[in-house]
């Protein structure tokens, strides 16, 4: 898949502060890529520098095979997680302004607006001031400012910030079909379990170093344990669970059923399969669950930062 964008080795100081350290970043074009870290590590210094807001003190950005240059501005919406309306002005005199300095004229920009006013069924708020407005209501408007001129690149910034779950569900669904109609999105994000259904490709960056990227389905499958959380029910639970501790590796499983069965974490050798200890438990009694455990990016991301002693 071409990438729409690359950083390359790039690099900010603030004073002796290390806000990003040689990070390098590829987005596949038409993919969602999350950028995920903690508070503090470094993720918006990357996006503002992709924003050409401050300038990396080394390495490059290209932008859909070109170096960055201001004429990409256009090309960028860019949605911060402090967001910026003008409170005192009306919604719709300060969108249609907003959408006229991305370039578009005032009579699309017009309809386009239109389009998504009703889309979100906000189109009641055009005369309303901004600081009339929830912190939920603003960020909508802020969302459709972000992708009304279409551009190659979208980067959202915590966008679920200050949203109630059912508006939060509404944006994330927004985020899936644009990426559908071939939009390429950044979603940087310390909340990382925002990302487990939005995210083709993530990156982790955790006190200004990247420590992890690829396809979020390859990284899972790095690190999953072959592990498997197993209940079975059996006439003596005490004598399977020191049968199964001799063949395989366990410990106790808490998951919730309706039943007394015995319940079990099973991690299987690089000799034995999924199949064998399946085979093997209903051998011993009813199967009632049997489900493999892949870690969440938030276990990934501990995992990884324990191992390399970055805490």
């Amino acid at each position: 898949m071409d990438k729409l964008l690359e950083v390359n080795g790039a690099s900010k100081k603030f004073g002796d502060f290390i806000a990003l350290n040689n990070v390098s970043i590829s987005v596949p074009k038409g993919s969602i890529y999350g950028l995920l870290g903690p508070n503090g590590a470094g993720k918006t210094t990357l996006i503002r520098i992709i924003n050409q807001i401050t300038l990396p003190d080394s390495g490059t950005v290209v932008l859909d095979g070109e170096p960055l240059n201001e004429s990409h501005i256009k090309d960028i919406g860019y949605l911060p997680e402090e967001r910026g309306l003008y409170k005192s002005m009306k919604v719709g005199e300060q969108a249609l302004y907003l959408a006229q300095l991305k370039g578009l004229s005032k009579s699309v920009a017009k309809e386009r607006l239109k389009y998504w006013f009703d889309r979100l069924d906000i189109g009641d708020w055009w005369n309303k001031k901004i600081q009339e407005l929830s912190k939920g209501m603003a960020q909508k408007i802020q969302f459709v400012v972000t992708v009304l001129h279409e551009p190659k690149l979208l980067i959202f910034d915590e966008p679920f910030s200050g949203f109630d779950p059912i508006n939060a569900n509404l944006i994330k669904d927004e985020i899936l079909r644009l990426r559908e109609n071939g939009a390429t999105v950044i979603f940087s994000t310390h909340r990382m379990e925002s990302v487990e259904e939005l995210c083709d490709d993530i990156a982790l960056i955790h006190k200004s170093n990247k420590i992890l990227d690829g396809k979020i389905l390859d990284v899972k499958r790095a690190y999953k344990s072959n592990t498997f959380e197993i209940g079975v029910n059996t006439a003596n639970n005490s004598a399977l669970e020191k049968e199964l501790s001799d063949k395989f590796k366990t410990e106790p499983a808490n998951f919730k059923t309706l039943s007394n069965e015995l319940k079990l974490n099973i991690q299987l050798n690089g000799n034995q399969s999924s199949n064998d200890l399946l085979n093997y438990l209903t051998s011993k009694g009813e199967v009632s669950h049997f489900v493999e455990l892949i870690p969440s990016v938030n276990d990934i991301f501990i995992q990884t930062v324990t191992e390399n002693n970055l805490q």
